[in-house]
């Protein structure tokens, strides 16, 4: 079951990056829970599909784009450790950001059910409870090589 969350993941991250909201909604919970540490959205919590539309619509208010780019799934039975870094480009200023991006998600009867980013890859790997570190060095893939 644990390797179909992993496409769960892989088809939620595919929504965040089209901003198809209503594909997005459908691969979570009603009581979806998820907790941001981005631009934008930082420290807060939103719930739900009210809460994804309302997350959704504060980046398209700073950001010209964004996007999730991979660099490692890691399958931990009823959660899923998504490793990459988030592209975006301010709206008003044109200026690109590229930043380290971690996103734990927990699943429930093959549906989100929460998930929590971090810009800091050693925290979503205690967070996981996974000892093992990202080396700084570790070049992330870009877009056409994933």
């Amino acid at each position: 079951m644990s390797q179909e969350n992993v496409e769960i993941v892989k088809r939620l991250k595919a929504a965040f990056n089209e901003k198809d909201l209503d594909a997005f909604a459908e691969l979570t919970t009603p009581d979806f829970e998820w907790t941001t540490s981005m631009t934008a959205v930082e420290g807060e919590v939103f719930w739900g599909r009210e809460g994804i539309e309302t997350y959704f619509e504060r980046m398209r208010e700073a950001w010209e784009d964004f996007r999730g780019i991979a660099s490692d799934y890691r399958d931990l039975g009823q959660r899923v450790l998504w490793i990459g870094r988030l592209d975006a480009r301010g709206l008003i200023s044109g200026v690109p950001l590229s930043v380290p991006l971690d996103v734990l998600y927990d699943l429930r009867d093959g549906k989100i059910s929460r998930m929590h980013s971090y810009l800091d890859h050693g925290e979503a790997l205690r967070a996981a409870g996974l000892s093992l570190t990202v080396p700084e060095s570790e070049p992330f893939p870009t877009e056409g090589e994933l």
